[in-house]
This record gives C-alpha cells, structure tokens and sequence, in this order.
C-alpha cells in the first residue's frame, strides 16, 4: 500500500500533463438512477410533512 502511495504521489502533486479522468458509464447511469429515485422520495416525504408543518 505504501508503494502505491508513493507511485501515485507525483501524479497528485506533479505539474505539467494531466490525464482526463476515466468515467465509468454504467455507474454514472446508476448514479443518475439513484439520484431520480432519492428525489422521488424526498418529494413524496415532503408531501407527507405539509400536514404537520413540514415545507
């Protein structure tokens, strides 16, 4: 682990090239899935507290 650290460690704080960042499409698309399923709930709780106060 400690190797690692160290391999990586110019890469952190080294100037000059920078690699574009790998992005995983299957998690992103899980990501957003989970974000529209949070905000579902999140609408459904909120209509939920109206009678008690709630925003």
């Amino acid at each position: 682990m400690e190797r690692a650290l160290l391999d990586g460690a110019s890469g952190v704080f080294g100037r000059g090239s920078r690699k574009a960042p790998v992005i995983d499409e299957d998690q992103v698309r899980d990501l957003h899935a989970k974000i529209g399923e949070l905000a579902v709930a999140n609408s459904l709780l909120e209509g939920k507290l109206k009678p008690w106060g709630g925003t």
